[in-house]
């Protein structure tokens, strides 16, 4: 369908503008699981280790567990007021409560405050962004041409990859410039991109307060013909009720799952199961994200031809059949054991052991080595063992070198001096000396930290299957939008397309990352500390699968030209 409007602006202004909010909303929602590991530390306790990931990914998934409320709050207000400024508001909460995350002090300067506040401010996105796609989807969905629907909606299916993108290359620009140690520092630069979402905003809403409303929805406005009571019309009538949920269990359901595992779980497992350091991960996904992209509009424009069905359904089944092998090489191309026979001896190198005294236990100190196993074929593999000791007596923390005094390995009966360099903060100045200073209590077992650094040839193997998933991701996401809109009558379009989504988006997919995670550490045990890192793919495999055959079973593959009905 096309208006003067429509004319005037072109297809390419609706999408532009309607992508660009969109695109700024997933960058604001994607930044804080990027950032999930330095965010851990900052806003839970020190020493609280694979819990605090945990309780920062349960942050994270509150926020996709919320967006079907704002479907259902904005979806209303979409039906009754208009598209245009209901997508507005969204994406003013939206920046609002991103900007705000990067004002919250961290766990050290306000405690258990810190978590409290970040996770009210991600409700609120979670609230935000479910009223966010539905708008820009049915948007552009209700001014494309009929034979190009699939095509032009594609368009808005590339903004969440690419605001994930966008995430990615913000964070490592910044954290390139500053340097690890600054970056990571309770207002170092991981904070940043919180800040810079708030310009992203304002730039958008400048350019959506050009747009004008829906052609479709201002036709059946204007003739009077807008639902009175949306949620009713769309969850209260059987009929309509009954496509929310093939929607949902036949089709987005499979490829929430699949849009996480692909992305968002191959990152996590990739950094905190593979031990992958940070900007290797991250490159990974990055380029993979770059050549994969196009791949949105290639799917979305296929399914204007031969049906948007199929395209997804095979998309699924393909994942399914898929994770478990390609989680696996990544396992296989990042094994320790593997390059055993590789080390380069000559290049190999151990740091000075290093005291880093607790900032309010002055009798608390972690002590501090790292090993830089170097292999032939270029990759680095570094460990960090890292003990805590309990002094006798506080340390005065004026000297370079600290002497602690503890029994002997062989011969308790004898007494050893160990030398350490302390490790100084950043406005004391340390004189020359030692302070001998005797231990009562060291960690039973020493913690080892692992972070590996590719070579250039498994770098390039890992972003090739990385882009495999992400292919997987484009068939079952590209053609979505189209799909959901032709399911339902302009007038509750907004209402009834969103609740699907965004459970099947926000609920079976946003909760991979924290399920997979959960998962995994309840297979560990003491005789299997690392438990089996493939079991946490089952959740995804188990939904996927679920959703392909009942889509196959009860959805159509029509194309419905006419939505004004």
């Amino acid at each position: 369908m096309s208006t003067s409007k429509t004319e005037e602006k072109g297809m390419g202004f609706i999408i532009g503008a309607s992508s660009v909010g969109t695109l700024i909303e997933w960058y604001d929602f994607y930044i804080f699981g990027m950032l999930a590991t330095i965010i851990s530390k900052q806003f839970f306790p020190e020493d609280s280790g694979t819990s605090a990931l945990l309780s920062t990914l349960a942050i994270f998934a509150a926020g996709f567990i919320v967006r079907p409320f704002g479907a259902l709050v904005f979806g209303r207000l979409g039906d009754l007021i208009g598209r245009k400024y209901t997508f507005l508001l969204t994406l003013i909460l939206m920046g609002g409560s991103t900007f705000a995350i990067g004002l919250v002090p961290g766990f050290k300067t306000i405690g258990w405050a810190a978590p409290i506040i970040v996770l009210v401010l991600r409700l609120i996105q979670g609230l935000a962004l479910g009223g966010e796609y539905g708008g820009a989807a049915t948007y552009v969905a209700e001014h494309a041409p009929a034979n190009r629907r699939g095509y032009w909606t594609s368009w808005i299916q590339t903004t969440a990859t690419l605001g994930l993108f966008l995430a990615l290359g913000i964070i490592l620009l910044i954290r390139n410039k500053q340097g690890v140690e600054q970056f990571s520092g309770e207002w170092g630069g991981w904070r940043y991109p919180f800040w810079i979402s708030l310009l992203l905003v304002i730039v958008s809403i400048i350019i959506r307060m050009r747009m004008s409303e829906s052609p479709m929805f201002a036709k059946v406005k204007a003739e009077g013909k807008t639902s009175v009571n949306p949620l009713k019309e769309s969850f209260g009538h059987r009929a309509n009720f009954k496509m929310v949920l093939l929607a949902l269990f036949g089709a987005v359901m499979g490829q929430g799952v699949v849009w996480y595992t692909g992305q968002f779980y191959a990152q996590t497992f990739i950094e905190n199961i593979c031990k992958v350091n940070f900007v290797d991960s991250r490159n990974i996904l990055l380029i993979a994200i770059l050549f994969a992209t196009p791949c949105f509009i290639l799917f979305g424009a296929l399914s204007d031809r031969v049906g948007r069905k199929w395209i997804m359904l095979i998309g699924m089944l393909l994942a399914v059949f898929s994770y478990r092998f390609v989680y696996q090489k990544f396992l296989d191309y990042t094994s320790i054991a593997a390059k055993r026979t590789m080390v380069d001896l000559s290049k190999t190198t151990q740091s000075s052991a290093t005291a880093s005294i607790d900032a309010k236990d002055k009798k608390k100190a972690t002590i501090s080595v790292k090993y830089d196993s170097v292999y032939t074929d270029g990759a680095v593999y570094s460990f960090t063992k890292t003990d805590t000791l309990h002094f006798a007596t506080d340390y005065a923390g004026k000297t370079v070198t600290i002497g602690y005094i503890i029994p002997n390995k062989t011969d308790t009966t004898k007494l050893d001096t160990i030398t350490v360099n302390a490790k100084k903060a950043t406005d004391i100045s340390l004189a020359n000396g030692i302070t001998y200073i005797e231990v009562i209590k060291k960690s039973a077992t020493p913690g080892v930290v692992i972070e590996k650094s590719l070579d250039s040839t498994t770098f390039w193997k890992m972003v090739g299957w990385v882009f495999l998933l992400i292919v997987f991701v484009t068939m079952v996401y590209g053609p979505m939008a189209a799909f959901l809109v032709e399911l339902f009558p302009t007038k509750i379009r907004y209402t009834s397309m969103s609740l699907p989504y965004h459970i099947g988006n926000g609920v079976f997919g946003g909760l991979v990352p924290f399920l997979g995670t959960l998962i995994v550490e309840f297979t560990k045990t003491k005789d299997n500390p690392a438990g089996d890192p493939l079991a946490g793919l089952w959740y995804p495999i188990g939904v996927a699968a679920l959703c392909f055959v009942i889509g196959a079973i009860y959805l159509r593959n029509h194309i419905d030209e006419d939505v004004m009905d």
